[in-house]
This record gives C-alpha cells, sequence and structure tokens, in this order.
C-alpha cells in the first residue's frame, strides 16, 4: 500500500474543502493561522499515537531543536498559562494601547517566556499577516492588523453556537480548558452559557473540575443557520469512520467500514428517479430510526456501557460530458468498498 501517496491526495482533497469553506457565501475567512495549527495538531496527535518526538521530527524533516522550538512556539506559555505563547502574544498586541508597541516592551510583558521564543512568534505573526511591523532593530514596532485588514471579524458568537454543540457532542464530555484549546475566542463563555440555559449541554462536576457534555446533536435541514455544525459533524464522522476502519479486526467488517456508489444516469434513464432520490430515502429511514431509539431511551436508561452508532450519507450530481471519439460502454455501477 502506497501511504505517501495517500496521504497526499488526503491532504489535496482537505485543502480544497478548506478552500471551499474559507470562501463560502461570499466570505474570506483568514487562513494564517492553518499551517500552525495543523502543524500543532498533527505533532500532537503522533504523541497521543506513541510517536516519540524524535521520530516525529524526522517524520516533518525537521531537526529535533527546530521540531521542539517551533511546539514551544504554539503550545502553552509560561507568562499566560491556558494559551499557547504564539495566542498570547498576538492577544497583547490585539489589545494594547497605543496601538503600536514595542519589541523591548513585548519581551517585558512575557519575560517568563525564552526571549528568543517571543522572537520568533512575532517573527511568525508578520509572516502570516496578523501583525505589521516597523522600524529596525531596538526601535521595531508591532501592530496587529485590524478586523478590516483581516477581511472579517473573528473569535466566537452566538452563531458559534451549533458548532459549538456538536463538538460538545462528539467529543464530549469537555472542561473549559479543553473548549479553549479546540474553540479558541473571547466569547467561549458566553457560547457555553446559551447552550446550556437552552438544555442543548449539561454541566457536570467532575475531580478536574465542571465537564460539558451533550446527549444529543441535531441540525433540521432548512435551519437558517448551523450549516457550519452540520458541516463539521460529517466530517469527524468521516474521519473517525475511516480510523476505526484501520484498526478494526476481520470480525468487525459488517459493523465498521464505508462504501462508495457512483451512478450515470441521464433524463429518460429508467432509474433516473430512483437514483436521485436515494439520499432522501436514506434521510427518512434514518430519521425515522432514529426517532423510535430516542424513544426507547427515553424509557430505558444507558447502561454502563453502550455502543454509540454513527451512520453518514452524501451525495452530489455532477454534469458530465462524453468525448465524440470515446468508446460507447455500458452504462453501470461503480462499487469502491473502504478496505
Amino acid at each position: 500500500m502506497n501511504l505517501q501517496l495517500l496521504i497526499d491526495s488526503i491532504v489535496r482533497q482537505t485543502t480544497v474543502l478548506i478552500a471551499q469553506l474559507a470562501t463560502a457565501q461570499g466570505v474570506r475567512a483568514p487562513l494564517a493561522h492553518v499551517a500552525n495549527q495543523v502543524f500543532l495538531d498533527l505533532a500532537q496527535e503522533l504523541s497521543r499515537q506513541g510517536v516519540s518526538r524524535k521520530v516525529s521530527a524526522d517524520m516533518f524533516g525537521l531537526a529535533l531543536r527546530t521540531y521542539l522550538r517551533k511546539l514551544q512556539r504554539l503550545e502553552e506559555g509560561a507568562t499566560e498559562r491556558g494559551h499557547s505563547l504564539w495566542e498570547a502574544v498576538l492577544r497583547h498586541l490585539q489589545t494594547s494601547s497605543p496601538a503600536v508597541v514595542l519589541r523591548a516592551e513585548v519581551l517585558r510583558r512575557f519575560h517568563r517566556d525564552d526571549p528568543e521564543l517571543v522572537r520568533g512568534v512575532l517573527h511568525d505573526l508578520c509572516d502570516s499577516g496578523l501583525v505589521f511591523r516597523t522600524g529596525s532593530g531596538d526601535g521595531t514596532g508591532y501592530r496587529a492588523a485590524s478586523a478590516d485588514e483581516l477581511g472579517t471579524l473573528s473569535g466566537a458568537s452566538a452563531d458559534s453556537d451549533e458548532l459549538l454543540w456538536a463538538i460538545i457532542y462528539r467529543q464530549g464530555p469537555l472542561g473549559m480548558a479543553e473548549l479553549r484549546r479546540l474553540v479558541p475566542g473571547g466569547s467561549l463563555e458566553a457560547c457555553v452559557a446559551r447552550l446550556v440555559e437552552s438544555g442543548r449541554i449539561s454541566r457536570q462536576p467532575s475531580p478536574q473540575g465542571e465537564q460539558y457534555s451533550a446527549q444529543q446533536f441535531f441540525i433540521p435541514r432548512d435551519a437558517a443557520t448551523g450549516w457550519e455544525a452540520a458541516v463539521f459533524d460529517h466530517f469527524q464522522a468521516l474521519v473517525r469512520t475511516i480510523g476505526a476502519r484501520l484498526r478494526s479486526g476481520p470480525s468487525e467488517r459488517e459493523t465498521v467500514g464505508g462504501s462508495t456508489y457512483s451512478f450515470d444516469v441521464w433524463p429518460g434513464h429508467p432509474l433516473e428517479a430512483e437514483a436521485l432520490a436515494q439520499l432522501k430515502r436514506f434521510r427518512s429511514q434514518c430519521s425515522e430510526l432514529r426517532q423510535r431509539v430516542a424513544d426507547y431511551n427515553r424509557e430505558h436508561p444507558h447502561p454502563g456501557v453502550y455502543s454509540a452508532v454513527t451512520i453518514y450519507a452524501g451525495q452530489f450530481v455532477q454534469e458530465e460530458y462524453v468525448q465524440a471519439d470515446a468508446e460507447q460502454g455500458m452504462a453501470g455501477v461503480e462499487e469502491r468498498d473502504a478496505r
């Protein structure tokens, strides 16, 4: 199996999705943080998979010292606990008055962190376009880009409630520290409060502090808001299914995995209507099953161990054209099992 080709192909398709999301509905979302976030998330996930930092550095093509330095810049800083040094320096520049802050003042503010790391963060922020630099030497000043210069406002808001709900449902229970890592933004507490008040998530005490969880997640198809949460939930289901399939044994082949089917039809084709209506039928069947399961579960509490079954489906229709000199073959059905 050519894993490198598979990884490259998945990354390519993921970047296509990110580009389409970043320009959806006429919005131009800033992407300057994406590369750093991908690096940090991938490094942390490799660590969770048991890969040593030395091996991880080699996988990234970096010297171990360079790799560790980059991780230090992106992970929690020593001056502001609970936030990465990168995030803390950016917030300091965004909230400072006057707007232009000298390098010496930034170094004093983050005196508990390695000065070399702070300078590296300032360099990264300037390269990303989030911060502007003027002057040189000791007179170097920094100014955070405005919301207009970035093209959009950042931070959690009421529009983020559904996305936060989806994250808590799929990954909960989660504490506030974990939520801040997953959903950075100044209004996170307000989002959590609205979700608790509406009953969409619940709060439970734990030895690690308050934890938040959700028993259900649902976005109606005709909802005016929340499409972002639906996209996230669908994509996460896809990723987790593939991950589970890679880890599954022969006995789980019938309950874990996925299949992709393509149907070539055209106006007048006897099976055109059936092919186009397949998603509608799938939704109807699963909605009815979900309701029956929910009705039963209301009368019967969950046992200590239970199975969370996730099924997802997607469909798109695209016009294709047959070349005039192409050989006319028999239209058929392709089946590609996720093996």
